[in-house]
């Protein structure tokens, strides 16, 4: 899965947008590339697995990717809010296969938000 799919999917949201940001400055970031400091709320991104959707009679025409995404914020209520408008954002092309969790961040004290996104790309 690109990087690009999924960063064009929620840069084309403005309910994502008006919570993370605006491009070039939409904070959504890469596993571990989120700046020091970065203003919160942030979603981050990292593949879980990946593999082709073979089948007997040709090459695979899809490749699939489980994508993890965790949302960071300093309030329950912000990361809820940017889950319920990135969700939205993502289920208009994709889907959603679980909803992971909820903590707090041992570190920084930071609300998180966890959830899969199963992401179907043709070849």
């Amino acid at each position: 899965m690109s990087a690009t799919l999924l960063y064009n999917t929620l840069r084309a949201s403005s309910a994502v947008t008006a919570l993370l940001g605006s491009h070039p400055n939409l904070r959504v970031y890469a596993f571990g590339q989120a700046p020091q400091g970065v203003t919160r709320p942030y979603l981050v991104w990292q593949m879980v697995t990946g593999y082709p959707e073979n089948n007997l009679s040709q090459r695979p025409d899809f490749d699939s990717s489980t994508i993890q995404i965790d949302i960071y914020a300093l309030t329950a209520q912000a990361a809820e809010a940017v889950k319920l408008a990135a969700r939205d954002a993502i289920e208009a092309v994709t889907h959603i296969t679980s909803w992971d969790g909820e903590d707090r961040d041992p570190a920084t004290n930071d609300y998180r938000i966890t959830f899969s996104v199963d992401w179907f790309v043709p070849r």
